[in-house]
């Protein structure tokens, strides 16, 4: 199934909002992601059901069927490849790589990106530990909760959202990337821009 970029931001937009929260997705929420009107939104989610890749039903939330499921991840795949690329083999910041994915995602063909995994020796995660779909469609993601939620004690950092990337230029700053311990849970983040980070605190099992 040929979809336009637009319908892929969509659908790449869903999986994303429901990756690491469990919070149901809403046409709203899907509008302010991608910065368009509601109205914008619920047009092409209505559109996007009608093909069978999108569920919606009447005030209830937006979800992935299978084979929207499917296409998502094909996107997010390339998505997050790229930006291991750029990182690892150009010499990009890890905040400086997101807009550039988002714009090359949409151009490379499936042998590009294979090809590009076996380069990068097939990672796990992107640099700010998403985890990267396999060719299947499979991936594993980390237990995990935001740091501002999570208990005392030590805790290794998962994940960084790369939603601000000023919140990943204080992280590089303060030396909290995934992988790094934070001894008793210190860190020098604000509330807010620790929700950004995902940690598991010492005894979660994966």
């Amino acid at each position: 199934m040929r979809l336009s970029s637009s319908e892929e931001d969509y659908l790449k937009t869903v999986y994303g909002l429901g990756e690491w929260e469990p919070d149901p997705v809403t046409t709203g929420a899907v509008a302010a992601k991608l910065g368009v009107s509601p109205a914008s939104a619920t047009t092409m989610v209505a559109k996007l059901s009608g093909r069978g890749l999108l569920d919606h039903p009447p005030y209830g939330a937006v979800s992935l069927t299978p084979a929207g499921l499917r296409a998502a991840l094909s996107v997010v795949r390339r998505h997050r490849l790229i930006e291991t690329f750029l990182v690892g083999e150009l010499g990009y910041s890890w905040d400086e790589v997101h807009e550039e994915a988002e714009l090359l995602e949409h151009t490379v063909s499936a042998r590009f990106i294979d090809g590009l995994d076996e380069r990068l020796g097939y990672p796990a995660a992107d640099p700010h530990g998403d985890p990267i779909p396999t060719r299947e469609g499979e991936l594993r993601r980390p237990r995990a909760v935001r740091l501002d939620r999570a208990p005392g004690g030590a805790a290794v950092v998962v994940r960084v959202s790369d939603v601000d990337p000023e919140v990943l230029r204080l992280c590089a700053e303060a030396g909290i990337r995934p992988g790094t311990l934070l001894e008793g849970g210190a860190h020098p983040l604000t509330p807010a821009q620790a929700s950004a980070v995902w940690v598991a605190p010492h005894g979660f099992r994966s």
